[in-house]
């Protein structure tokens, strides 16, 4: 992405190499965009009962904010993950390289207690930064 850089000054570690980053450096002119907690609930108020559709749910409705800013997945530079279950990590991984691979933010995973809801599984925070735009706005 125009604007940010990755940067490792060591390797990363597998399984996370092509979706994590040890640091992402951006540069002005950018618009930063900070994306509340999403979690797995879609347009029609359904939620998933396991965490893989939680989870990419949570991450369609991250893209669906990314989206409304006219901006898209690869220009998110930091994610956070709450998952309340540490057997959901390796999901998670696989959740993240089918659907965030190559974007490469820097990344935090935090298991907690729980989340607002005992329901959900997984909650996605991100932060996204891309160029001055010269074009208007997706409509909501």
């Amino acid at each position: 992405m125009l604007g940010s850089i990755r940067r490792d000054p060591f390797p990363v570690a597998a399984p996370y190499r092509g979706i994590y980053a040890h640091g992402v450096e951006t540069s002005a002119p950018t618009r930063t965009l900070h994306i509340s907690g999403q979690i797995g609930v879609d347009r029609n108020g359904d939620l998933s009962e396991d965490f893989e559709g939680q989870c990419r749910q949570a991450i369609r409705n991250v893209e669906a904010v990314l989206h409304a800013s006219n901006m898209l997945l690869t220009d998110i530079v930091k994610m956070s993950f709450f998952l309340i279950r540490r057997e959901d990590m390796d999901r998670l991984v696989e959740v993240r390289r089918d659907m965030l691979d190559g974007v490469r933010p820097a990344i935090t995973t935090v298991f907690v207690a729980g989340l607002v809801s005992e329901d959900w599984l997984v909650e996605v925070e991100a932060i996204a930064s891309a160029p001055e735009i010269s074009r208007p706005l997706n409509p909501i």
